[in-house]
């Protein structure tokens, strides 16, 4: 079965269920997919699945996040375009399209967390939702995980390695033109989440 089938097609749990052996019961096991914050019906679905379960998010800065995007897109030789022309034609690019192909390049429609956190917070309560701020995450990486395993009901590991995954060069850098655009178009947004989760995302606007 094709990805883009397990998006469109009703819920198959053995697709999910076959990667997971047999665990104990005081082990807890999980799904690390980041799209599925942006995938519209992957809120009521991961619902239906489990009301109980425990939801991780982190958020970048959308600005960062976009442009990361597609420099990694460049990198592994999907993306033709310069960021900023691959900005203006995102919209026609994945209208109609495949969730899997849209998501490749939605360098901006996946930074408006605003939206994609009010589809979650009409199935979960928020006492099972860990929303964590990734520039926090790197700056505090104890402190952090030291909530999200309290979070989790675990006790705080003593230690654990820290490992980069998919850490590629960068190109080139972000212009200063590139970087006020898509501050514009995030900047309502980012001021939405400010008010949902009650953060300070100063660091995220010019």
């Amino acid at each position: 079965m094709s990805t883009s089938s397990l998006f469109v097609s009703g819920a198959d749990y053995e697709q999910l269920h076959k990667h997971y052996p047999p665990l104990a019961r005081s082990t807890i096991a999980g799904d690390c997919t980041p799209s599925y914050i942006y995938y519209e019906p992957a809120a009521e679905r991961i619902w239906k699945y489990n009301p109980q379960i425990k939801l991780l998010m982190i958020l970048r800065n959308p600005v960062e996040r976009a442009f990361a995007h597609w420099n990694m897109q460049r990198f592994r030789g999907r993306e033709p375009l310069d960021f900023f022309d691959a900005v203006r034609e995102e919209q026609s690019r994945i209208s109609g399209a495949p969730p899997t192909e849209a998501r490749r390049f939605a360098y901006v429609d996946r930074g408006f967390y605003g939206q994609q956190l009010e589809r979650f917070f009409k199935f979960f309560p928020r006492e099972q939702m860990k929303i964590v701020k990734f520039e926090e995450f790197k700056n505090n990486q104890r402190e952090t995980l030291a909530s999200i395993f309290s979070f989790l009901g675990r006790k705080p590991m003593r230690w654990v390695r820290s490992k980069d995954r998919n850490i590629v060069p960068y190109q080139r850098a972000m212009n200063w033109e590139e970087r006020i655009f898509l501050y514009n178009l995030f900047a309502e947004d980012i001021a939405k989440v400010e008010q949902m989760l009650g953060w300070d995302c100063s660091d995220w606007k010019l």
